[in-house]
């Protein structure tokens, strides 16, 4: 029996381990911008974040390729939210749905008006935004 077979699913189960303990450790503190990540669903563009200042820095530069903003805060003083579940429909159909993963989102939407429903731990809030909107806000 050739012995080179039997080592190599243990070389590979290894090599993967490591390669993952690798990757954990590097998503620490790159996990916040590899959130920053424009998605794309149909004819919609969208990047959220901007809790931490280096966040904020990064949406603000990139604006000019985004024609609407949204935030989203709760409270008086306006406090971030993230997790939010956001539902964009225009004249009734749905033309993207999502997470945000932080208090602002940058959307670039083909021209018009949209409906915007956005739902925090259960509360529902909605709003109409038109291209070259940037800041909608939905309060809780």
């Amino acid at each position: 029996m050739d012995n080179h077979l039997h080592h190599t699913p243990l070389r590979l189960a290894l090599a993967s381990s490591a390669a993952i303990a690798a990757a954990s450790l590097l998503a620490g503190p790159a996990l916040a911008a590899d959130e920053m990540v424009i998605r794309t669903m149909g004819p919609v563009s969208y990047v959220c974040g901007g809790i931490a200042a280096d966040e904020q820095q990064q949406l603000a530069a990139q604006q000019k390729n985004f024609n609407m903003g949204l935030l989203f805060t709760q409270g008086e003083r306006g406090e971030f939210l993230a997790d939010v579940a956001v539902k964009m429909t225009r004249e009734g159909h749905e033309v993207a749905s999502f997470t945000a993963s932080g208090p602002k989102c940058l959307i670039k939407a083909p021209q018009g008006s949209y409906n915007i429903e956005a739902t925090y731990k259960g509360q529902a809030r909605s709003v109409n935004v038109s291209t070259g909107t940037y800041n909608a806000q939905l309060r809780w």
